[in-house]
């Protein structure tokens, strides 16, 4: 009796790794047999296995996945690479709310695989990301979404304006009546700066804050009780930032440029 699809898709390193290493190109045998530092008598029955199922082909001592190889692996790679995406802190993603990521993007959030999880000391708690700001003065342009009023918010926008940075913020209708209502004279100027564009979304945001440069991208969830939380997710990937850029275009379509303060 042949095995399930899932059981020789899972229950077998090698099998699942050979699939993998097939995904692009064919192979020889001997360049399977160096890259997943196993023998011949070890990898040849899980290839046999791969073969009764018709998702590997062989022409002399080279292996390429059939059709429906093709078919299963290109599915099942993005599914290992999100898994292993949410792995590394599963505990931190099943706590917190992702409700604000549109689906088309949240099925490619494991383009983000490469980011790491900053939780800043208590002295360091009401600090902006020491990294993204030494890099955004050297970035061409910067993109913000705020939901809360960061105790450094004001004197970054001079910094930014002084650098001729291009600069998009998009704001909730709830910041923007307490930036009229504390801020008004620190920032009138600015709403009308030709390097920085304010904009209104109307509509409610589930997230903390996100912050775009050149070369980082910090997003700052909150809980799933819609909780602030300051630990910062924190992305260097260059797909993820410009699956960062697309979240920020999503909103952005949906925003209203504020000509006056």
């Amino acid at each position: 009796m042949k095995k399930s699809l899932l059981d020789v898709l899972f229950k077998s390193e090698k099998r699942k790794n050979t699939l993998i290493m097939l995904q692009e190109e064919t192979k020889e045998m001997e360049t399977l047999l160096t890259s997943l530092n196993t023998t011949r008598q070890a990898l040849l029955p899980q290839i046999r296995i791969l073969q009764d199922n018709y998702l590997v082909t062989q022409h002399k001592d080279t292996y390429e996945l059939t059709t429906i190889g093709k078919l299963i692996v290109d599915e099942m790679v993005p599914l290992l690479d999100t898994i292993d995406f949410l792995d590394i802190d599963i505990d931190y993603w099943g706590t917190h709310n992702l409700n604000f990521i549109p689906p088309y993007l949240l099925n490619r959030l494991n383009e983000n695989k490469n980011g790491k999880i900053i939780t800043p000391s208590l002295v360091d708690i009401y600090e902006v990301n020491k990294d993204f700001i030494e890099n955004a003065n050297s970035s061409s342009s910067l993109y913000f979404i705020f939901t809360f009023m960061h105790p450094t918010f004001i004197p970054l926008i001079y910094k930014f304006i002084e650098n001729n940075i291009d600069v998009s913020i998009i704001l909730t209708k709830e910041l923007l009546k307490i930036i009229k209502a504390e801020y008004y004279d620190d920032l009138k100027n600015h709403f009308m700066h030709e390097n920085i564009k304010f904009y209104l979304y109307e509509k409610d945001i589930k997230i903390g804050s996100f912050s775009l440069s050149d070369y980082h991208l910090i997003l700052r969830l909150l809980t799933r009780n819609n909780e602030y939380d300051n630990k910062q997710l924190f992305f260097s990937d260059q797909k993820a930032l410009q699956w960062g850029k697309e979240l920020f275009d999503y909103y952005l379509k949906d925003s209203i440029l504020i000509t006056e303060p």
